[in-house]
């Protein structure tokens, strides 16, 4: 709340812009810009993998992109890369050697502000799939990505010599998670992993994961498909919590389970898990592949696994994922509470047009909501989208999709199943310097058999009054983009103040609507509000 955040002293009158906050449900009060939005990585340019698994987050001055083939920062305040490494390149920096023929897939990223580090982990992995792998992972040596890294490489599974994918990336107060899909070697699903660190043995000098705790081969049934520890940037308090889906839905049949359960003690060399909780949720199933202009039908959006990360802000747990929702794929997200696994919210974002696909969430203080994917129809090639959506009274509501990078071709790059890998995800972050800033990285097709990666920053915030001079009258204006607001006049915007909406017929022009109001005696205040029933 800022009073009189613009003053004028006209005949003796003292005008105030005051910005409250909406009382109800709002929709579309937020204005969303868009600040920096750059292309940052092409296939085979700067990577030959496939997919790129789209991938980085924002820090106090850079963003880091790390994508499969591709280290990468940066400066968040121009868009100029600042470092440019290959993946196999990174860990070699930080002091992790990868095994001759072997290879590095699955990148994840966090920066934790609390301690101004960067947490980064890929998985190592025989291309011929005969071999066991390791989890990689590096911190940074403080809040400058350019800095060294020194990292860490252990056994995805040392008891049952098994192969670990798709790795998952977890941080709270007390320690660093992570986890995988384990396979044996005959590429046969088992089961998930889970390997909790404590976070101190991280920072120290030099970083240490032999008081890890693993807690070997668990159990899709019970604990779930595909494990998200959450990312916590608060209080560590319950533990720390690890989200699943029931079934990742590629039986096409409805499922309507969730499982969830935390990590404790992980401070120490012995964290325990507790027993996981079903949570029932609205029925979902595996997206159909979508199509494209060409008229294909073979581009591969995933399945209903939460495969971006999942974040835990004041005790609530935000996570999105893909489902099939009548004739399109589309985006289901949730509330969920940590402590009482109770479902808070839950919406499902659909397009008329448009399949939606690889969802990242992100949540910021003020509740607001950011969720980054891609998007196809017969019509319009994949494309980079975000939509926005805005907590009052505890009641979200999403607004528009929002393009943020347009495709230029249909994308065929077939494996020997005819399909197009195009995911594994995307990720969506908020600013640790302004969490009114939101980052987003999603891939999009740059050439018929080519992919790229565009990093956009979202600038959101509520509408600002303008209060001008006009001879004996004040002009008090607003973006013309803010619908469904009321301008109101109180002479006192203290809690004992009344409100009421000015008289003055507010007119548009261009980008911009303005009331009028005569010049009267006493202090005058105004604020925009939005009441929806």
């Amino acid at each position: 709340m800022k009073h009189c955040k613009r003053n004028l002293r006209l005949a003796g009158w003292c005008l105030g812009a005051l910005l409250l906050g909406f009382t109800g449900a709002s929709r579309g009060g937020l204005i969303v810009g868009i600040g920096q939005n750059f292309t940052a990585s092409t296939y085979l340019r700067d990577s030959s993998a496939v997919p790129p698994d789209s991938n980085g987050t924002v820090g106090p001055q850079h963003f880091v992109e790390f994508i499969n083939g591709r280290f990468a920062v940066f400066n968040k305040a121009n868009g100029i890369r600042v470092l440019n490494l290959s993946d196999f390149t990174f860990w070699s920096r930080a002091g992790v050697t990868v095994p001759n023929n072997f290879e590095v897939t699955d990148p994840r990223l966090v920066y934790d502000p609390t301690v101004q580090r960067w947490f980064a982990s890929m998985l190592d992995f025989d291309p011929n799939g005969i071999l066991p792998n390791r989890f990689l992972l590096a911190v940074s040596s403080g809040a400058d990505p350019t800095g060294p890294w020194q990292g860490l490489a252990f056994a995805v599974d040392p008891a049952g010599g098994n192969v670990g994918d798709f790795d998952t990336l977890g941080v709270d107060a007390n320690g660093v998670y992570l986890s995988a899909d384990l396979f044996d070697t005959n590429s046969n699903a088992l089961g998930p992993t889970l390997v909790s660190i404590p976070k101190a043995d991280l920072l120290a000098q030099p970083p240490t994961a032999a008081r890890r705790t693993e807690f070997g081969m668990l159990s899709y049934s019970v604990q779930g498909n595909i494990l998200q520890p959450a990312v916590n940037l608060g209080s560590a308090t319950g533990g720390e919590a690890v989200l699943a889906v029931g079934d990742v839905g590629t039986d096409f049949l409805p499922h309507t389970d969730l499982k969830t359960f935390a990590v404790l003690n992980a401070a120490g060399p012995s964290a325990t898990l507790t027993t996981p909780t079903d949570i029932t949720v609205a029925p979902y199933t595996a997206p159909y592949n979508p199509p494209q202009p060409d008229g294909s039908n073979n581009l591969d959006d995933g399945d209903a696994r939460f495969s971006a990360t999942v974040y835990q802000f004041n005790g609530v747990l935000y996570a999105v994922h893909c489902i099939q929702a009548g004739a399109r794929a589309a985006l289901r997200w949730y509330q969920i509470s940590a402590a009482s696994h109770a479902v808070l919210q839950s919406g499902t974002i659909t397009d008329p047009t448009l399949d939606l696909f690889y969802p990242s969430i992100a949540v910021n203080t003020n509740g607001t909501m950011v969720i980054g994917c891609n998007g196809s129809s017969s019509n319009s090639y994949v494309s980079a989208y975000a939509v926005v959506g805005e907590t009052v009274n505890g009641v979200t509501t999403f607004g528009s999709l929002l393009l943020l990078k347009a495709g230029t071709a249909s994308y065929q790059n077939t494996d020997t199943s005819g399909t197009s890998r195009w995911g594994d995800y995307s990720a969506t972050s908020v600013d640790p310097a302004d969490p009114t800033h939101f980052w987003t990285i999603q891939a999009f097709p740059s050439a018929p058999g080519a992919w790229s990666t565009q990093i956009t920053e979202l600038v959101i915030g509520a509408p600002s009054l303008t209060l001008t001079s006009a001879g004996a009258a004040v002009v008090i204006s607003w973006p013309a983009s803010a619908t469904g607001f009321q301008l109101q006049t109180a002479e006192d915007p203290g809690p004992a103040g009344v409100w009421s909406a000015v008289p003055q017929t507010p007119v548009a022009s261009g980008s911009q609507i303005s009331v009028q109001i005569p010049i009267s005696g006493g202090p005058q205040f105004f604020r925009l509000s939005k009441t929806i029933p």
